[in-house]
């Protein structure tokens, strides 16, 4: 699939995501014409995506369009697309915050932004939501470094830290937190806390779907059983979140808990919605940890809650944690969610579709 366009861009991982970041006015302004070019630029449809930049998986499938923003207090704006692998389907449905790690650097590269002389606080306003987050990018002498000392996992090796501050991220997608009104629904005779803290989500007790919830990704890949039971589920609880028929959008995450191993807070086993997730997403993760603070809700039955309204939960996945900082008010509800990634320029150039 070609389309005879190109477009300068950006490569960058973010978090443990990678993707094309583009300048909103370096793609077509027509919505069906900029996602055939992005389509043609990953090499979708295609399992392998042999004819373009993708890795043959959905984390590695994504694209950030950011661009100058006219609101008071916000820096750029920044819209996440998510290309889908083996299908032709280019979505705007959901967030994503790992991308949103690389958001911050693209923006201060592509003089969006002036740098300051050690770090570079950058509002972006997350135009999938409404919501706002501000990354603190490290700007010796004036510019952009990704060398540094900061370890997440599933990212070999070490780099300079991206802060991210979450603001006002409760129903982001479903217009509530709890979005039925519910801490616990039950669905096909599983306990579920439907959740929305940035990202949409289903959290289910491992154990109520017949597994322990420590499996490794390649197993749950290969649960065919497992994951029809999972997609019956969230295609119930589509309209239930507000979110409608969901048949073919990626919102809500499926997120299977169970005790931490590891000293953490929780262990979870993610699906996005229909592949098993190697970690976890950035605001899935402040989801699930959100979900431990509700009493009742099968996170909060298995979760390890450190005391305090300040409280650090490492959310364990399966390559290793994500630590989410989150502040809560003296009734126990969420007020700010914060997390530590990285970013590296991989690629500047032009792309083709």
């Amino acid at each position: 699939m070609t389309t005879n366009l190109s477009a300068p861009c950006m490569w960058m991982r973010g978090g443990t995501s990678k993707g094309g970041y583009f300048l909103k006015s370096d793609l077509p302004a027509d919505t069906a014409e900029r996602d055939a070019f992005l389509l043609a630029v990953m090499g979708s449809p295609d399992p392998v995506q042999i004819d373009g930049m993708g890795g043959a998986d959905p984390l590695t499938s994504k694209v950030a369009v950011v661009s100058k923003s006219t609101r008071e207090g916000i820096d750029v704006d920044y819209l996440f697309l998510q290309v889908f692998v083996d299908q032709a389907i280019v979505t705007d449905a959901q967030n994503c915050g790992n991308i949103l790690a690389g958001i911050g650097p693209f923006a201060i590269e592509r003089g969006l932004v002036a740098p300051s002389a050690q770090e570079t606080r950058v509002a972006i306003y997350m135009e999938n939501t409404g919501q706002v987050a501000v990354a603190t990018v490290q700007t010796p002498g004036g510019k952009v470094t990704y060398t540094g000392t900061a370890a997440i996992d599933g990212v070999p090796g070490t780099h300079a830290p991206v802060p991210l501050e979450f603001r006002d991220t409760a129903g982001s997608s479903c217009g509530a937190l709890l979005p039925t009104g519910n801490a616990v629904d039950v669905v096909n005779g599983v306990a579920v806390t439907l959740i929305d803290n940035g990202m949409p989500c289903v959290v289910m007790n491992a154990e109520d779907l017949g597994i322990t919830g420590y499996e490794d990704r390649d197993w749950l890949d290969n649960a065919t059983d497992l994951k029809a039971k999972i997609e019956a589920i969230r295609l119930i609880v589509g309209p239930m979140m507000n979110l409608g028929d969901v048949k073919e959008k990626s919102v809500p995450k499926m997120m299977l808990v169970a005790p931490p191993r590891n000293g953490g807070a929780v262990t979870v086993r993610s699906f996005i919605p229909h592949r098993a997730h190697a970690t976890i997403g950035v605001l899935g993760a402040v989801s699930v940890a959100t979900a431990c603070l509700i009493p009742g809700s099968p996170a909060a039955d298995v979760a390890s809650i450190p005391e305090g309204t300040r409280k650090t939960l490492s959310v364990e996945h399966p390559t290793g944690e994500m630590s989410c900082v989150l502040e809560t008010d003296e009734s126990g509800q969420v007020r700010t969610a914060a997390l530590l990634r990285t970013a590296r320029k991989l690629m500047d150039g032009v792309v083709f579709g």
